[in-house]
């Protein structure tokens, strides 16, 4: 499985940004799609999640205010990122986990920054 992730860019607070990822070779299988992000100095953390039936889930920090949806039609993961604040700057990581295995694949990062 190979991951594309786009969209980041420099805001500022309170703006929004989409972000994008497209999944490509054995994506068959695939079972949660998920958004992860690390901001400088910190550890990845989880953001966001959608599983293959549809449910989604979010961290506290951004409950409310981010919204992951996907498209399958295209392969598509997406991203919507409103009311963003400067502690939001990162880089934003996609990934899935396919298979009985659970095997986690990742995406390149892209960049967001929110200046206040």
């Amino acid at each position: 499985v190979q991951l594309q992730a786009s969209g980041g860019g420099l805001v500022q607070a309170g703006e929004s940004l989409r972000l994008s990822c497209v999944a490509s070779g054995s994506i068959s299988g695939i079972i949660t799609q998920n958004w992860y992000r690390q901001a400088p100095g910190k550890e990845r953390e989880w953001v966001a999640g959608i599983t293959n039936g549809g449910r989604t889930s979010y961290a506290d920090s951004v409950k409310g205010r981010f919204t992951i949806s996907r498209d399958n039609t295209k392969n598509m993961v997406y991203l919507q990122m409103n009311s963003l604040k400067p502690e939001d700057t990162a880089v934003y990581y996609c990934n899935v986990d396919r298979g009985p295995l659970r095997i986690v694949y990742w995406g390149q990062g892209t960049l967001v920054t929110v200046s206040s």
